[in-house]
């Protein structure tokens, strides 16, 4: 299902422990990270803060990192993201878009490292940041953009 091109996007960038979310402004130009959402008992998806933001921001759509192999390769994470797509479309009945996450965490370590900071340290700091760098990249894409 393709997405508005206008309006609020939601990016989740799905981890184990934690989801990286971030929001793109009305005019889909620019990623900001929003709060990383916890896996408390490291299984469900922690839904009710999830809900709660999609009411507080309203987004139109939902943009949800795909993780691939760097052979281009589907994985078991790569299933678990296509779960999760399912679900959070379902529960907030928005559409929802599968986009290709690789290197994004890679990509947000470094800018924390390089910032001075210790990624290991700040982990929902990383899972934000890839989940803005997922949403700035998806919105690049869609306008054509070749800076990345």
């Amino acid at each position: 299902m393709s997405l508005p091109h206008t309006g609020r996007l939601f990016a989740l960038d799905w981890g184990q422990r934690r989801i990286g979310l971030a929001r793109s402004d009305d005019s889909q130009i620019l990623a900001s990270p929003l709060p990383t959402l916890v896996r408390r008992d490291g299984k469900r998806f922690p839904m009710p803060p999830f809900l709660a933001l999609v009411k507080e921001y309203e987004p139109v759509g939902l943009v949800v990192g795909l993780p691939i192999s760097l052979e281009g390769e589907e994985t078991a994470s790569s299933r678990a993201a296509r779960e999760l797509a399912d679900l959070v479309g379902r529960r907030t009945g928005l559409p929802c878009e599968l986009w290709d996450e690789r290197l994004s965490s890679v990509i947000a370590n470094g800018a924390i490292r390089g910032q001075g900071g210790s990624s290991r340290d700040d982990r929902a700091r990383v899972d934000a940041l890839a989940a803005s760098i997922l949403l700035q990249h998806y919105l690049d894409a869609r306008r054509g953009s070749s800076v990345q």
